[in-house]
């Protein structure tokens, strides 16, 4: 049984610190006072995970303004030739933390050492609760193999509380009918997690979450309610965000909110495709190595030792499906 190494340690990869730019000509947002303050912008840079072209936002840093997630990936846009070699990540191991995937465009093939093997297609969502430990392997999908197209979509870890981190883990895919909807005449919404104006998902967790895409129209000011005491940020896709203090947010940049207030202030003058998440802040220690994340070293090494001896099932067996 080959054991596959992996990287140690959970600094940043590929991603860098920005300064927001400040609109210069007037602005469409009505400032209250009574908003979130930004606390730090990032953008995100290219890395490569297996052959699958990312872009990282964060890595187990600031954990203080993004918990309960600790991870954040943006994996494509690109363009997949029919009958190509897929795009891919080899079988690898998590512990403690549960990576979730969306799909924007195309479609995706997960298989795991927990017996499942399904494919993902557009609108999906699926967690991989890894709890005390699995493995899985991730590429594009039979939809893009045989039609080619385009591939896109997140992954993004929610990170564990600390009672949990060694439950038996477990895999669930969530199709768009477990998602609520809004459509308003100045922006559009899917609640993959938590309850947005009312619409709530049926896609649940054990400590409170939200995961939202939104859709704004040229022209849409939003003002998005949030529990004070919990964490926000918006992740932009595609477009240009006005935030407080008139900062300006642009494609593939994050901006971290302070907590205390509740509102998170928004407009676009031209439209904006977001994702905004955030939630509970688990106020516990993060110790990372690589996929594994847990709130101490002895955890670690616990977590290490049980993959060494195949506790969390064979990376080769998990590959061997081509």
């Amino acid at each position: 049984m080959q054991r596959k190494e992996f990287i140690k340690g959970s600094a940043i990869i590929g991603a860098s610190l920005a300064i927001p730019g400040v609109l210069k000509a007037a602005s469409g947002l009505i400032e209250t006072g009574k908003g979130r303050k930004v606390y730090q912008v990032i953008t995100a840079n290219k890395t490569m995970v297996g052959t699958l072209p990312v872009l990282r936002a964060f890595a187990g840093d600031n954990n203080d303004y993004v918990s309960p997630y600790v991870f954040f990936d943006e994996f494509g846009p690109v363009e997949v030739n029919p009958k190509s070699a897929p795009l891919r990540v080899e079988a690898h191991p998590h512990a403690g933390v549960i990576p979730t995937t969306y799909f924007l465009d195309g479609n995706g093939h997960h298989r795991d050492s927990l017996n499942y093997d399904f494919q993902i297609g557009k609108g999906d969502f699926m967690m991989f609760t890894s709890g005390r430990g699995a493995i899985h392997m991730e590429e594009t999908g039979q939809g893009l193999y045989d039609d080619g197209g385009l591939y896109h979509g997140f992954q993004i870890w929610l990170n564990m509380p600390g009672k949990d981190k060694f439950i038996e883990p477990t895999t669930e895919v969530f199709h768009p009918e477990k998602m609520a909807e809004i459509n308003e005449p100045h922006f559009s919404a899917k609640v993959v997690m938590g309850e947005l104006f009312g619409a709530k998902s049926k896609v649940e967790t054990t400590f409170p979450a939200f995961y939202f895409h939104i859709k704004l129209k040229p022209g849409a000011k939003l003002a998005i309610p949030t529990e004070e005491r919990h964490n926000a940020f918006i992740y932009v896709i595609s477009g240009k965000i006005e935030t407080e203090g008139r900062k300006e947010i642009t494609t593939n940049q994050v901006a971290l909110y302070e907590r205390g207030a509740s509102l998170v202030n928004l407009y676009t003058e031209e439209g904006a495709e977001i994702l905004m998440l955030g939630g509970q802040p688990h106020n516990e220690p993060v110790y990372a190595y690589g996929p594994f994340v847990m709130t101490n070293q002895q955890e670690i090494e616990r977590v290490i030792r049980d993959y060494q001896a195949g506790k969390m099932g064979d990376p080769d067996v998990v590959n061997a499906f081509k």
